[in-house]
């Protein structure tokens, strides 16, 4: 099964009154949207974990470990 980002849910035409289920895939996002989400402070750890596989699954997205100190000197320069 495919990994979802957040739950499916139901729309409905307002029209013809027909329901669709929407299923919200993260192989169907776009990469600056899941790298935007990633960052995101809000986003729980458990998806931040299953957009980073993604991202890596994809390629071209490198994750490292930052140390404090080398976060502190890049601030200062």
């Amino acid at each position: 099964m495919p990994i979802k980002l957040s739950p499916s849910h139901k729309q409905v035409d307002r029209a013809t009154k027909k329901v669709t289920v929407v299923h919200e895939y993260i192989k169907c996002k776009s990469k600056s949207d899941l790298i935007e989400k990633y960052n995101d402070t809000s986003t729980k750890p458990k998806v931040r974990q299953k957009i980073k596989n993604e991202l890596v699954r994809r390629g071209g997205v490198v994750f490292r470990w930052a140390s404090k100190l080398n976060i502190e000197e890049r601030l200062t320069v």
